[in-house]
């Protein structure tokens, strides 16, 4: 199936699509998050992190959607010493997430379950702060979506996001089209075999597509909008991240 159609798919059919999707990956999905940002999507998560970290006092609870292998579950628990929700849909990333957070000796402080960024298993205000990431272009409606993130949290509380995005420079924007295109899919495939391929091949066209139908200030009034204010934008890696984070309104 070429990349367009893949696109539109994960737009029509998206809870469907992104389990296929992300099937296959658990075991090595931190390896691909290393390749796909030239090694610095750690860097990236620690940015998203960091106005989580430095509220005071220190968040007790925080939901961590679209957690994965659960490593940014962990570095919440670890940095702020908080007790850790980690949402996410597919099965096969959470029995690897929970398996990580055995061997670091966090289960009592880090919990995953399955569950959809659209409709959060989480009550009203219950969380003091929650973390995405590359969450938006895998659901039917953004703007609905940070409506219900915006939900589950308390007046007040800091929400944080991390999302691909595309370079604008001219020169930065041609290396960055060469990579996702070209380079990606077969590093996919000679590191991580079809599946890596696939994701390789989608990825590029899937964020492409994404901001040219919601751009980045669309994002920020859509947070506004959900009802999240003061919100900061910082781009990284000369526009290949997108960190976000801005405060529940009423606090």
């Amino acid at each position: 199936m070429p990349p367009t159609a893949d696109v539109e798919r994960s737009r029509t059919e998206p809870t469907r699509f992104a389990q296929q999707l992300f099937d296959g990956l658990p075991r090595r999905y931190d390896r691909l998050g290393a390749l796909l940002s030239f090694g610095q999507d750690r860097r990236w998560r620690r940015a998203m992190v960091d106005p989580v970290a430095v509220v005071r006092p220190a968040p007790s609870v925080v939901a961590d959607v679209a957690c994965g292998t659960a490593g940014v579950s962990l570095q919440l628990a670890r940095r702020i010493g908080a007790d850790v929700v980690g949402i996410d849909l597919t099965e096969q990333m959470l029995r690897v997430g929970r398996a990580r957070v055995a061997a670091a000796n966090e289960a009592a402080r880090v919990s995953l379950v399955a569950g959809k960024g659209e409709q959060l298993p989480l009550a009203d205000g219950s969380v003091d702060a929650l973390t995405f990431t590359y969450l938006l272009r895998y659901v039917c409606d953004p703007a609905a979506t940070l409506r219900e993130i915006a939900r589950v949290v308390r007046p007040g509380g800091v929400v944080a996001s991390l999302e691909f995005a595309v370079p604008d420079a001219a020169v930065t924007h041609a290396a960055w089209l060469a990579y996702t295109r070209a380079v990606l899919p077969l590093a996919g495939l000679l590191t991580g075999g079809r599946d890596w391929f696939t994701v390789g091949r989608f990825l590029g066209p899937s964020i492409s597509a994404h901001y040219q139908r919601y751009p980045v200030d669309w994002h920020v009034r859509a947070w506004a909008d959900a009802g999240i204010e003061d919100v900061r934008v910082r781009r990284m890696s000369l526009g290949g991240g997108l960190v976000m984070w801005g405060r529940k309104a009423g606090g």
